[in-house]
């Protein structure tokens, strides 16, 4: 179906993709829905793409909060779509105009709160992966104009952890040295991010042709830790000793450890992930040896999210979309998640 040409043409049914009767990747089905209305301060949109996150995949195994989820669950929170109706007294965005979603739907800006947490899309909003959805007002917002839609759909969890780990939570300088673990989304956009900014980066993966790809994208320096699992020595060798100024942690159980190793004094660890698992044994003398301040990350702000767009607008940045699948072909597109042979983002299209 060309969406270029029906922005405003109903279907006879909405689809979605759900978990409806159990977890796992064999109950992720494409159903029927009744199209959605938007109410007072709320949005219709027509997705045209999404991408997926590790979290993603975790919600669909079953393995994310199983015990608060609740069936049916429409999964995925980062998208991009038309607009195509609005509610009563919306005035942010109009019918016609494209907008991304965004991962917190009720947080506009300043601190945390339980109640903005509690409003992320894929659990326990419905996500977007789904042919129409409805999002307040507040929960959407004008994506960067040079983008592609699938680019657009990688930015609201991958694009914004990375940005505010960096930018929020750090306090780096031209010139400090960055590590960064992996090729996924959140490392990509942090390597992209570090090198607009003029940090140094190193960065971390299991596959040469993948180190390959992260060389040509600006990456100072290179490491693979299957060939040598020591990467600290490395991250001091590269810095002269002194340990990186910052490392995105997306490893977990079994990185944090070296993480804390590679770190300078003074020195920030940006906890993002838990690829390697959640529980691991902490050496509490690193911690004390290096001063250094781990701090957890879960997304950001729409202010945030707005920040970033001007950012990427006014240097030129390009997100990574390494596979495209059509969204009906979703388990596809979390079988190569899952086998992590990705660079960057996987998304999904709906215009195909």
């Amino acid at each position: 179906m060309a969406l270029l040409s029906c922005y405003f043409t109903p279907l006879e049914a909405m689809r979605a993709l759900q978990l409806t009767d159990g977890f796992g990747l064999d109950h992720l089905q494409v159903v029927d829905l009744p199209d959605p209305e938007p109410g007072p301060g709320e949005v219709l949109v027509r997705m045209r793409a999404a991408s997926l996150n590790y979290r993603d995949l975790l919600m669909v195994r079953g393995d994310y909060s199983r015990s608060a989820a609740t069936l049916p669950i429409t999964p995925l929170s980062d998208g991009c779509g038309v607009v195509e109706k609005v509610g009563a007294r919306v005035t942010r965005v109009r019918p016609g105009e494209r907008v991304s979603t965004l991962f917190f739907q009720n947080w506009i800006a300043g601190r945390a709160t339980p109640a903005s947490q509690a409003s992320a899309l894929g659990q326990p909003i419905p996500g977007c992966a789904r042919e129409l959805a409805v999002f307040s007002e507040n929960g959407v917002s004008r994506p960067a104009e040079q983008l592609t839609d699938q680019q657009v759909a990688t930015l609201p969890c991958a694009g914004l952890t990375a940005w505010r780990a960096l930018f929020v939570d750090a306090r780096l300088a031209p010139g400090d040295t960055v590590v960064l673990q992996g090729t996924g989304g959140v490392s990509i956009f942090g390597l992209q991010f570090a090198k607009a900014a003029g940090y140094r980066t190193l960065i971390t993966s299991s596959s040469d042709e993948k180190l390959a790809r992260a060389k040509a994208l600006g990456a100072d320096h290179v490491h693979n830790y299957r060939s040598d699992p020591d990467w600290a020595k490395a991250v001091r060798a590269a810095t002269g000793g002194a340990g990186a100024d910052f490392v995105m942690e997306v490893g977990g159980a079994k990185t944090l450890q070296e993480s804390l190793k590679s770190v300078r004094i003074g020195g920030h660890i940006a906890v993002i992930g838990v690829l390697s698992g959640g529980v691991e044994v902490l050496q509490l003398g690193w911690m004390i040896a290096t001063s250094a301040k781990v701090q957890g990350v879960s997304v950001g702000s729409r202010e945030m999210f707005e920040a970033m767009n001007r950012a990427i607008a006014l240097h030129g940045i390009s997100p990574v979309v390494d596979k495209v699948f059509a969204w009906t072909d979703a388990r596809a597109a979390f079988e190569a998640m899952q086998a992590g042979d990705h660079f960057g983002k996987i998304v999904l299209d709906f215009t195909t």
